[in-house]
């Protein structure tokens, strides 16, 4: 993917970054039995309560179906189509297996249109799109979409850019370098897919202006500072002035901005080393 500039006509086009496009196919049209309706909630529950704050709005779009397991295993497939998905930052490719059957998967970095791969739970070929355990990825191959569990599907680096190192086989478990540096155990029949996931300049993107935003389906954020203090901790006096606590909080009074969220986990034990702190020396 490249990153396309417009002329500074406009304050917002002075400084948005645009998609190009030129690593999808042109033609292609999304599979219509592998869509879904995305239904909208606006950031609220069943009750109707706001849960996720700043949601609502956006353009209509839909899901597509994608295939996180790679449970058609030891069945060549080619690659159809290279498409856009609106619902992620990754490129999708579809790919038509022997047998007749279509299906969606993340496409990595260099896969396409004609290219082959498999899926299988023996050792196949190192290269971009094929999926096998972690247990026979030599040391210092990138991989993406890995299972937490055997069986459970892709939980892990499956957004445009991400990849994880396989660092090497400790006994039953495999040891990788995850995208936040973070080093950690998984099971070494676990499945996961060769190559890093596509797109990798999404995060270089500007939007530009609130109006591309509210077409993401982002609505504005007010700031602590600009409320009253009966609506934010941060709020009140006269003037802009610092929030005059220890540290940032929430809406709701609690610590916010750097502090550990994650609880006591048993798989805290398959931990090897944290990611690096992001606390200025």
């Amino acid at each position: 993917m490249a990153i396309k500039k417009t002329k500074p006509n406009t304050p917002k086009r002075r400084h948005a970054t645009y998609d190009d496009f030129s690593d999808i196919s042109r033609e292609a049209s999304p599979e219509k039995r592998l869509l879904k309706i995305k239904k909208k909630k606006g950031g609220r529950n069943n009750q109707g309560k706001i849960t996720v704050r700043h949601r609502g709005g956006g353009v209509k779009r839909y899901i597509r179906l994608i295939d996180f397991k790679r449970d058609k295993f030891n069945i060549p497939a080619v690659v159809k189509t290279i498409e856009y998905d609106p619902n992620r930052g990754s490129r999708i490719a579809l790919v038509s297996y022997l047998d007749g059957d279509k299906k969606y998967i993340v496409a990595p970095v260099g896969l396409k249109v004609g290219d082959k791969i498999i899926s299988s739970k023996e050792l196949v070929e190192i290269k971009a799109g094929n999926a096998m355990p972690l247990k026979f990825i030599p040391a210092g191959i990138s991989v993406h979409n890995i299972e937490i569990e055997p069986g459970m599907g892709a939980k892990i680096a499956r957004g445009a850019g991400n990849a994880v190192a396989v660092m090497g086989i400790e006994g039953k478990y495999a040891q990788v370098k995850m995208p936040s540096g973070e080093i950690r155990l998984i099971k070494k029949e676990a499945l996961c897919t060769v190559g890093q996931v596509s797109n990798p300049d999404k995060m270089h993107i500007k939007i530009g202006s609130a109006g591309r935003k509210r077409l993401l389906g982002i609505r504005p954020t007010v700031r602590g500072t600009a409320m009253n203090p009966n609506d934010h901790p941060h709020g009140g006096g006269e003037g802009k002035q610092s929030i005059g606590l220890k540290g940032p909080k929430t809406k709701w009074g609690k610590p916010a901005l750097g502090v550990k969220t994650r609880k006591k986990r048993r798989s805290n034990k398959l931990i090897v080393k944290r990611r690096p702190s992001k606390k200025k020396k």
